[in-house]
């Protein structure tokens, strides 16, 4: 069932009034993609009133007052992605089309729109209930952070919003913690997974270099960041506080880790699988097409890739569900009258993660001083793909599914760790889960900006590649590997593009066309690069390419499209011998991410 979206869906469920009002920078999908719907969903099925509001327009009051004023909070969120990544291309054009806005054309969705709908509701409803902002854009940008739209360092995203509390992370567990203490009259101070203002700073809070500080000297964003993303853990992380101005941000540490059978409790949800009827008569969802009978199998991601934000998003520990709940979820689909006997993805933000993870990270945290899989896999990562295996093994043996995929894309690394499942899982991914090509991400294709990306190198990619082919060929199937590759990253240059697109040539046999131009997005190591022109974790200067023209040149300088130069050699000096490389990661929920 819909979440109540009119006055006429409140009643009909024999409701006065709304615990919670959630608005959403979206078209409203009843989905577990949507990030809005799942925490609604979530909290109706723990007991709470709630409605939904979607891209409501911000020039009046008339969408924002539809339903009424909530009893308990309103919860917005700017949608699936940063509303300025959804406005602007990675050149800094407006973006003509929105991908989750029904009937594509971007004119729903206000730039920074959580603090567009935080002032709308609060010039609707004076003195109203506590407005809490959630959601990839809050969570990303709830300390100090770089800001590439206006090249500048921009204060937490509470202040600029007037919010009364910001919840970050996957927010179902923190959304219903606090309705419940709202409810009750208990106090929120120290409810996880939130952050709020306070004019003393806690005396259990650890202090990071001020807003103020980083402005007048951005190189201390460096250091910022780096007690910023220790504390990201839920099992070590501890409270937060950072200065700005007379006042003080205070981050309480991340929600805690969802169990399976907690994770089964809130996924089990018998969703309608459509876009909500008063938004479907614009047209179709163009981003929501493509992953409606898709299962999400996990979430989370530990292979910690510099350029992604799912470290302090998601986190890095992966969060199972069971095979039961994936079955029983499946089993909903098949009875969808639009569905057609074919599963889009069985997967998450990277597929073959699932159903395992590290016992001492559980127990104690992620380590401070080391990866789980970047150089190389960890030896304490007790990688397996027996429950990927077994699960597409039940799955694709259901009554009404005709074929199942794996589009979330895998890491070829840690096929290649799994002496024991590894060869029998590209077999069979191959005989049986892929739409013709599969999708792994390099992201570059030489060592020194894969070190500055937090990748592997690429030898098991290589071997992949030659297992894959094999195992394509004897199920008679002529499969192949995609490959995305991100340009203009933090010391890259365009020799350094010229090159990748002479190896792919020379070593792929092809010339990539999955090519994405980095844009520094809140909340990653590389954006930190981006915005200082230093290397994290060496401390040395790297070379930054800023300018718009040259950021796409070196885009087409894979291609072969030269704007002179003759390309050089790509020098690839640990390429033949390291054992071990990888693939990639992605973005945060409600985002579905490319790739491993």
């Amino acid at each position: 069932m819909f979440l109540p979206a009119t006055p006429e869906e409140v009643r009909s469920r024999g409701w006065t009034e709304l615990d919670v009002i959630l608005v959403t920078g979206d078209t409203y999908i009843d989905s577990p993609y949507h990030g809005a719907a799942a925490v609604g969903q979530v909290l109706v099925k723990e007991g709470f009133r709630v409605g939904i509001v979607s891209q409501p327009r911000v020039d009046r009051i008339d969408d924002i007052t539809l339903l009424g004023e909530p009893k308990l909070f309103w919860g917005i969120s700017a949608g699936c992605v940063d509303s300025m990544v959804a406005n602007y291309t990675s050149s800094g054009k407006r973006r003509h089309q929105d991908d989750f806005t029904a009937g594509g054309v971007n004119d729903r969705r206000p730039d920074r729109a959580s603090i567009a709908y935080t002032g709308l509701v609060r010039r609707a409803f004076k003195g109203t209930v506590p407005i809490v902002i959630g959601g990839i854009e809050a969570s990303l940008r709830r300390v100090a952070h770089y800001d590439w739209w206006d090249d500048k360092i921009r204060r937490s995203l509470l202040f600029d919003a007037k919010a009364d509390i910001l919840v970050h992370g996957m927010g179902e567990w923190t959304a219903v913690e606090l309705a419940r203490r709202l409810r009750d009259g208990r106090p929120l101070d120290d409810l996880r997974g939130t952050c709020r203002i306070a004019r003393e700073k806690p005396e259990d809070a650890i202090e990071i270099v001020p807003f103020d500080d980083i402005v007048a000297d951005r190189s201390k964003y460096v250091e910022m960041f780096r007690q910023f993303y220790k504390h990201s853990d839920p099992v070590s992380g501890k409270r937060l506080a950072q200065r700005h101005g007379d006042r003080w941000l205070v981050q309480n540490p991340p929600a805690p880790i969802l169990d399976t059978e907690q994770l089964d409790r809130w996924t089990d949800i018998p969703w309608e699988l459509e876009t909500h009827p008063r938004e479907a008569i614009h047209g179709p969802v163009k981003a929501w097409e493509t992953v409606r009978f898709s299962v999400m199998t996990h979430r989370g991601c530990y292979g910690e890739c510099n350029f992604c934000a799912i470290a302090v998003h998601q986190g890095l520990v992966i969060q199972s569900r069971s095979e039961e709940s994936i079955v029983r979820e499946v089993e909903r689909m098949s009875r969808h009258p639009r569905f057609k006997g074919i599963l889009a993805d069985v997967g998450g933000p990277t597929a073959n993660m699932y159903g395992y993870e590290c016992g001492k990270k559980l127990k104690k945290g992620s380590c401070e001083h080391k990866r789980c899989v970047c150089p190389t896999t960890c030896p304490a990562m007790p990688v397996t793909h027996e429950p990927h295996l077994k699960l597409l093994r039940k799955v694709r043996s259901m009554p009404g599914i005709r074929k199942v995929f794996v589009a979330s894309g895998i890491r070829t690394d840690l096929v290649m760790d799994d002496s024991k499942h590894g060869q029998a899982y590209i077999e069979e991914i191959a005989a049986h889960h892929v739409s013709g090509q599969l999708k792994v991400a390099p992201e570059h294709f030489d060592d020194r900006i894969l070190g500055l990306m937090g990748k592997p190198g690429l030898d098991t990619i290589l071997d992949f590649k030659e297992r894959f082919e094999k195992a394509s060929a004897k199920a008679g199937k002529k499969q192949f590997l995609t490959y995305y590759v991100i340009a203009a990253h933090p010391g890259c240059s365009m020799e350094d593009m010229e090159a990748m697109g002479d190896y792919a040539r020379d070593r792929f046999g092809l010339t990539p066309e999955q090519v994405q131009i980095f844009t520094p997005t809140p909340g990653t190591w590389s954006t930190v690069m981006f915005a200082t022109g230093i290397d994290p974790f060496s401390g040395n200067p790297v070379h930054v390419e800023r300018d718009t023209l040259l950021r796409r040149a070196q885009k087409e300088a894979v291609a072969g499209r030269r704007p002179g130069s003759h390309a050089r050699r790509p020098t690839f000096a640990r390429q033949e011998t390291r054992q071990s490389g990888g693939e990639p990661r992605q973005v945060a929920r409600g985002s579905r991410r490319r790739g491993p």
